[in-house]
């Protein structure tokens, strides 16, 4: 993988790699049991399903396709590379997770606490991971791609596009259950924002060709 892309710095890969273990620590203990969800391309794949009986196999991989090569035309092939590393980080951490219980079963009952600490896990870790330059799904790229070409803030895309998401949703979603996905999406984006903000030694690798 670092001769295919040689611009791959490892401190990177490291904090691509543990923050979307991160993301998927919280969809395993909080999102998958509370019925709380996100928006993004997860949104649109259950939507597929819903209404056009179209498998998630073929969904999420078409779309995750569409959004990556998105991605790889603007932000280079280092940003190919780091989303590579951090799909393997969370497939990594959601199966080692699988191999346990969930740690609070009683969130399933509590969505509103369920919407703010799902959040927290969301948003850090892809703030993180899109810090790092890389992307764990499609609608990370697809944000990263959109902020990268106009220059606006990559907060404002990921709510933008969760809400159109959620809002499609509720044709089949009750409403209560999306006004807390609303609110989980809301946070995450805002946290994402705020750690891209924050200064240090690394974060988005320049374009590479």
């Amino acid at each position: 993988m670092f001769s295919s892309f040689p611009k791959l710095k490892f401190i990177n890969c490291l904090a691509a790699f543990l923050a979307s273990g991160l993301q998927a620590f919280g969809m395993y203990n909080i999102h998958a049991l509370s019925g709380v969800t996100e928006g993004g391309v997860f949104g649109v794949v259950l939507l597929l399903n819903h209404w056009l009986s179209l498998s998630p196999a073929v969904s999420s991989f078409i779309l995750n396709a569409l959004c990556y090569a998105l991605g790889w035309r603007t932000m280079g092939k280092t940003f190919v590379g780091y989303s590579l590393v951090a799909s393997c980080g969370y497939s990594a951490a959601y199966r080692i997770c699988e191999q346990f219980p969930p740690l609070w079963p009683q969130i399933a009952s509590m969505p509103l606490l369920a919407s703010v600490a799902g959040a927290l896990f969301i948003g850090l870790g892809a703030g993180m991971c899109v810090r790092a330059g890389g992307a764990t799904s499609g609608d990370d790229a697809l944000s990263m791609s959109l902020s990268h070409l106009t220059g606006k803030p990559i907060e404002r895309f990921y709510l933008i596009f969760d809400l159109v998401v959620l809002t499609l949703s509720l044709s089949y979603i009750p409403l209560r259950r999306i006004g807390y996905s609303l609110l989980t999406v809301a946070l995450s984006g805002q946290i994402i924002g705020l750690i891209q903000k924050i200064p240090g030694k690394y974060g988005n690798p320049e374009k590479t060709a």
